[in-house]
């Protein structure tokens, strides 16, 4: 799944590294270091821009764009926004068919830039008094998994548009834009730099699920609202070639969503609770 990821880049940079075309400075964000469900984030997308902006572009042309949405998606259709925090995330496997997001996955799609998402391991022995009812609430060690050569992730998303009708539609929180991250199943594959010595050597060894990843030769395909045929969509899903990740131990204070700075994606020499692997 993904619960929690940094995004610590400018929308300067943002622009540049996804080919942006509009944007509005207005918008943009702070970096932060723990995104949290429910909070603002950038995102990439194409669809036609309305009013003085669109001047400047082909006539009801899409514009690729640097937006602000909300991470927690709200179905067009829900009578209220309460269910956004339970749908930050959708899986591969069956968004085409699922109400709340196949009319989404099919003309709605963006990219959720990140430098990396966080994941928790439960220590070998706290797992194993939860088993035996002895704690509720094991300790668990958050891990960080980011590109290894250091480049901006992609993770693929949904959008969608939600209108709150107990506001006057001139209301600045009349339109709710919100996303949610599209999750697949946990590569098997090492790590990049796993040795095959302690720690986790393979993104399936921290948890079963993980965000899809998209390479930049899939940024175009997955952002275009012109391809709308499900299953031409669904073969974009494929996971990313192996090798691409690597994953690191960091400091326990990112469980904390008030926590925001660099140090929470600091390298530890290793684990802070117990031994896990």
């Amino acid at each position: 799944m993904c619960g929690r990821y940094a995004a610590s880049r400018r929308p300067e940079d943002l622009v540049g590294i996804f080919g942006v075309q509009q944007w509005e400075p207005t918008e943009t964000l702070a970096p932060s270091w723990n995104v949290a469900p429910t909070d603002q984030v950038h995102a990439v997308l194409e669809r036609p821009l309305k009013g003085a902006a669109a001047d400047a572009f082909e006539p009801d042309g899409p514009v690729r764009q640097l937006r602000t949405l909300k991470w927690g998606l709200v179905p067009s259709w829900s009578k209220s926004p309460e269910a956004a925090a339970k749908m930050i995330n959708a899986r591969a496997e069956t968004v085409h068919e699922k109400p709340s997001f196949r009319q989404a996955f099919a003309t709605r799609r963006c990219l959720l830039p990140g430098d990396g998402y966080f994941e928790w391991v439960t220590e070998a022995a706290e797992r194993q008094l939860e088993e035996q009812g002895k704690k509720k609430r094991p300790r668990k060690q958050p891990y960080f998994v980011t590109p290894a050569d250091g480049s901006a992730m992609a993770m693929a998303g949904l959008y969608e548009f939600w209108r709150d009708r107990t506001l006057p539609g001139d209301h600045p929180l009349a339109w709710w834009v919100t996303c949610t991250v599209v999750t697949t199943e946990a590569e098997t594959t090492p790590l990049a730099g796993a040795s095959g010595g302690a720690g986790p050597q393979s993104l399936a060894d921290i948890h079963p699920r993980m965000p899809l990843v998209l390479t930049p030769d899939r940024w175009d395909a997955w952002l275009d609202p012109a391809r709308t045929e499900p299953d031409e969509v669904r073969e974009l899903l494929a996971p990313p070639p192996a090798g691409l990740m690597r994953a690191h131990p960091v400091p326990t204070d990112v469980s904390n969503v008030r926590n925001n700075g660099p140090e929470l994606v600091a390298e530890l020499d290793g684990p802070e609770v117990g031994t896990l692997f």
